[in-house]
């Protein structure tokens, strides 16, 4: 999968991208160099590294509409760095991410906004090998409202087949009555191992 990146330092033509690896390791050091003191959170610690990124923060005057008109759909596993996996800046999409990189009807209403109001077109949905979701069922509602006494209304969307669920995906996409461009719908897997995506088949 190719998609064209531009420069936000610089003018010039647009360049493309066949980047298809990523970096796995964790944002917030780990061992005894990186442990959270007892005095501090690991807010704590986001907050004060907010304070060093804005103190060189300079507003880059971008738009709130992506550069490329794409919106990206992903699980939130924090293994997958999504720019740097398909090659993209600040300001070249929208990223909407949720347990699975399921489409629920929250998905839908982003994706909605985004097409409608802020002027993408085309949308990639990403899952992953190694999936959580994978090891859960619906049980886990049940679970739920034995422990709090109160049954979720949401659904778990959990899967056994990374596919079939892509596929799925991509379906619920392409049939929405909301959405105004589903001509340029494309659906992946994601090898937390390798880097690599696979496009799955909608049929």
């Amino acid at each position: 999968m190719t998609f064209f990146v531009r420069s936000h330092s610089r003018p010039g033509p647009r360049v493309t991208s066949n980047v298809v690896t990523m970096t796995t390791s964790a944002a917030v050091p780990t061992g005894s160099e990186g442990a959270i003191t007892s005095d501090g959170t690991v807010t704590d610690r986001l907050v004060e590294a907010n304070e060093h990124y804005a103190s060189a923060f300079t507003d880059p005057g971008m738009d709130a509409r992506p550069v490329l008109h794409v919106a990206v759909v992903a699980c939130m596993d924090a293994r997958l760095d999504l720019h740097a996996a398909l090659g993209l800046e600040l300001g070249d999409c929208h990223t909407i991410r949720n347990a699975g990189g399921v489409v629920t009807d929250d998905v839908i209403r982003s994706l909605t906004i985004s097409q409608r109001k802020l002027g993408t077109r085309s949308i990639v949905l990403i899952h992953h090998t190694g999936c959580g979701l994978e090891a859960l069922t619906e049980d886990f509602r049940t679970e739920l409202e034995m422990e709090v006494g109160q049954r979720p209304a949401w659904a778990v969307e959990s899967f056994r087949d990374v596919d079939q669920d892509v596929r799925q995906s991509m379906q619920r996409v392409r049939t929405s009555p909301f959405l105004l461009h589903t001509d340029d719908v494309r659906g992946f897997v994601f090898d937390v191992r390798t880097g690599l995506l696979r496009e799955v088949d909608p049929a």
